[in-house]
C-alpha cells in the first residue's frame, strides 16, 4: 500500500510505502493508496496494561484477553508493557492481528499487601532477589515489585521491602538482563526503590522535590497512570475503617498533577500507561494521553510519550524505513486534541489494516 500524510514526529509530509508488512521509503509498485492526506503517527504505546485481568477483579481467559488486545489495538496501541499479569500471555504472540505484548511476569508482593490471587506474595522478604531473577527470565525484559500498598496494621501506606533487600533483587534483575518497576502510591516507599536502582515507578503520586532529584539523578522513568489515579476518591470513599489512608489518597489525587509537571520541568522521563484491567477498562490511551497534556506536558510531549519516545525506551522502532509497519492514521492532527486521537481513520498493524473509529459514533 501506499500513504501520504503528514508523519511524525518530522512534521513534514512524505510519501510511505508497505511490503510483506514493513515500512518503505522506496516507491513499492502497484501500491494501492490508503490516504492522501492525513496525520501518520508511529503505533501508539501502553505503558502500563494489563491483559489477563479481568475488569471488575480477577483472571481473564484466553478468549476474554484476546478481545482486550483487540480493544487497544483498535485504539491505536500497537505496543503493550504488560506490568503484571496473572495469566501467561504469550499466546498473543501467535495472534498477528494483536499488539505485541512486553512482559513483565507477575506481580511480586507480601502477603495481605496487594491485591488478592495476582501476584507472588512472599512470606520472607529475603527470597526477593531469587524470585525477582526467576520472573526476569520469565518476562520479556522487565519485572514489576509492588513497592507499597496499605498496612491494615498501621491503617496507611507502608513500604513492603527493606532497602537493603531491594537492591539485592535489582541487581538480580538487571544480571538477567532485565529492568525493573514498581508499583508505589505514596512517599515512604520512594527512596529506597531510587537508591536501589529501580529504573521506572508506576503512578509515583508521592514523589516530592527531593525524591523527584533523585529520579533526574538516577535516570529513573515515571509512568503516572493519571486515569487510575482519578479513581483514588472513589478508593478513599470506600476505606472508612482506614481514615488516615483515605486522606492520604485524596491528598495523593489533589496534588497529581502537580507532581507530574514538577517531574516533566525536571527533566523526568515519562511515559503514558492507562492501567488498563481491574478497575480501568481497556482502550484509554487516549485519555492517558489528554490527562498528560493536562499535567505540564505539550500535546506534542504528550503524544510522543504515548509513541515514538516510548517505543525508543522500550527497544522498538518507529517509522523507519524496513521496520514492521505498525502506526495509526489520524483525519486531524492528533494534537489539536482529545476528539482527534480517539477518532483514528486507520490502524495499521504489521501491514494489515483496521478501520478507526468513527468519529460521530465511537464504532469501528
Amino acid at each position: 500500500m501506499h500513504l501520504r500524510g503528514v508523519v511524525l514526529p518530522g512534521d513534514e509530509v512524505r510519501d510511505l510505502w508497505v511490503r510483506d508488512g514493513v515500512i518503505s521509503f522506496e516507491p513499492v509498485r502497484d501500491a494501492e493508496t490508503l490516504c492522501a492526506t492525513g496525520w501518520i503517527v508511529p503505533g501508539l504505546v501502553d505503558a502500563h496494561c494489563h491483559v489477563g485481568i479481568r475488569y471488575g477483579g480477577g483472571h481473564e481467559d484466553r478468549d476474554g484477553a484476546i478481545a482486550q488486545a483487540e480493544v487497544e489495538r483498535d485504539a491505536g496501541a500497537l505496543l503493550l508493557r504488560d506490568a503484571g499479569s496473572p495469566i501467561d500471555t504469550r499466546f498473543i504472540d501467535d495472534h498477528h492481528e494483536l499488539p505485541k505484548i512486553i512482559r513483565a511476569g507477575r506481580h511480586i508482593a507480601r502477603p495481605k499487601r496487594y491485591i488478592r490471587e495476582l501476584g507472588i506474595e512472599l512470606d520472607d522478604e529475603r527470597d526477593l532477589p531469587d524470585i525477582v531473577a526467576e520472573q526476569a527470565r520469565f518476562g520479556d525484559g522487565w519485572v514489576k515489585i509492588v513497592g507499597d500498598w496499605i498496612d491494615r496494621s498501621v491503617g496507611d501506606l507502608r513500604p513492603l521491602w527493606s532497602d537493603a533487600i531491594l537492591k539485592e533483587a535489582i541487581d538480580a534483575a538487571h544480571r538477567e538482563g532485565a529492568r525493573v518497576t514498581a508499583h508505589v502510591f505514596g512517599e515512604d516507599a520512594l527512596p529506597g526503590l531510587i537508591n536501589a536502582g529501580i529504573d521506572c515507578l508506576e503512578h509515583g503520586t508521592g514523589l516530592t522535590d527531593d525524591t523527584i532529584e533523585m529520579m533526574v539523578e538516577h535516570g529513573t522513568a515515571l509512568v503516572p497512570t493519571l486515569v487510575n489515579i482519578d479513581t483514588f476518591p472513589d478508593i478513599a470513599d470506600s476505606a472508612t475503617k482506614f481514615p488516615v489512608y483515605a486522606a492520604h489518597m485524596r491528598d495523593l489525587h489533589r496534588r497529581v498533577r502537580d507532581t507530574v509537571a514538577n517531574a516533566h520541568a525536571a527533566g523526568v522521563p515519562i511515559y503514558t500507561g492507562t492501567d488498563a484491567g481491574g478497575s480501568i477498562r481497556h482502550g484509554r490511551i487516549a485519555d492517558e494521553i489528554d490527562a498528560l497534556a493536562g499535567a505540564g506536558l505539550s500535546r506534542h510531549e504528550a503524544l510522543a510519550a504515548a509513541s515514538w519516545r516510548a517505543r525508543e525506551w522500550l527497544g522498538r522502532p518507529g517509522i523507519e524505513d524496513g521496520a514492521p509497519a505498525d502506526f495509526v492514521v489520524y483525519r486531524t492532527d492528533p494534537r489539536s486534541g482529545r476528539d482527534a486521537l480517539d477518532a483514528p481513520a486507520y490502524v495499521v498493524l504489521r501491514g494489515r489494516v483496521y478501520p478507526g473509529r468513527d468519529p460521530v459514533t465511537g464504532h469501528r
